[in-house]
């Protein structure tokens, strides 16, 4: 008798073939896993349907000619794949993504351009990077020393997996106590942590975010277009770390989870300790936007198509 497959914690594709997501692996040969020589992105599903594939897809594409890396997909086949591990998993909101690595050149050679890129795709649960209590009362941020790989050295834009600096910082965060961690830059300016950009209302009221040395993130994106359409001041700049240590608010941003409010830093309340106005309206008017059919792209969940 044959046993179905079971999808229901997450389906991937994997060198041409669906796979539930406990099955899913890739060759320990591939410079994506021995050289983190490989690119990605995240897209989530909210209720049945993708929040700015466009957006993301755009962004892959860039990555991926960044790093000279082909996914030997186009855009419309690469939508295909992720509608159909989406569709697999049955999941209505769902964690998705597509990577892109250098594969494996012939053996002896250590000419990248000589190596067969991949493509690797999954889907599974949706992913918070926050608790319930953290996202109800606020992080606990804390500023690292760790100092963020200089754009001149890897490009921050471009979507990768050499997250070593940010590991330590966080390892570094948590043992004091921390939720999570910002990095800095060396010149002191907080840039970004582990998966998520950051925000804060300083004391003049201005909503300021930096721009230099981190991934332009879709949330970020959407939080920027979304403060404009209310008419807020945003600042879009260096952000040093005495200017966020007195904020009046802040928060981070990131597609597990949206908008994620900061209450603390280093341990001491920002503003009243509390999250604030700011904060929530963007909170708010950021799901919202997860229904507007300029943004969302359905889910059918009845088609049995993989790549077109």
């Amino acid at each position: 008798m044959t046993t179905l497959a079971d999808y229901s914690q997450g389906a991937a594709f994997v060198r041409g073939q669906y796979l539930p997501i406990a099955k899913a692996s890739i060759p320990i040969t591939d410079w994506g896993f021995l050289r983190s020589d490989a690119t990605y992105d995240v897209v989530t599903v909210w209720e049945g349907a993708f929040f700015r594939l466009d957006a993301h897809l755009e962004r892959f594409a860039r990555s991926c000619q960044s790093f000279r890396i082909d996914p030997g997909l186009s855009p419309a086949q690469i939508t295909g794949v992720l509608e159909h591990c989406v569709r697999l998993s049955g999941l209505r909101s769902a964690y998705v993504e597509m990577i892109a690595t250098r594969g494996q050149p012939p053996w002896g050679s250590r000419d990248p351009r000589q190596a067969v890129n991949q493509f690797y795709a999954f889907a599974v649960p949706y992913v918070w990077i926050a608790n319930d209590a953290q996202r109800e009362r606020g992080l606990n941020l804390m500023v690292s020393e760790v100092q963020r790989i200089p754009a001149s050295s890897v490009d921050p834009r471009a979507k990768n997996y050499h997250w070593n600096d940010l590991t330590m910082g966080l390892l570094g965060a948590l043992d004091a106590g921390g939720d999570t961690v910002v990095l800095t830059d060396g010149a002191g300016n907080a840039v970004e942590g582990p998966g998520f950009n950051l925000f804060c209302v300083n004391a003049q009221g201005a909503l300021v975010t930096p721009a230099e040395g981190v991934l332009e993130g879709i949330t970020r994106r959407t939080v920027i277009e979304i403060a404009q359409a209310a008419g807020l001041l945003i600042e879009q700049r260096a952000l040093p770390v005495p200017e966020l240590r007195g904020a009046r608010e802040a928060f981070v941003t990131s597609s597990g989870g949206g908008v994620l409010p900061v209450t603390r830093i280093d341990g001491r309340p920002v503003g009243d300790g509390l999250v604030g106005p700011v904060t929530q309206k963007l909170l708010s008017t950021y799901w919202d936007w997860h229904r507007d059919p300029r943004y969302s792209r359905v889910i059918d969940y009845t088609d049995s198509g993989s790549i077109k």
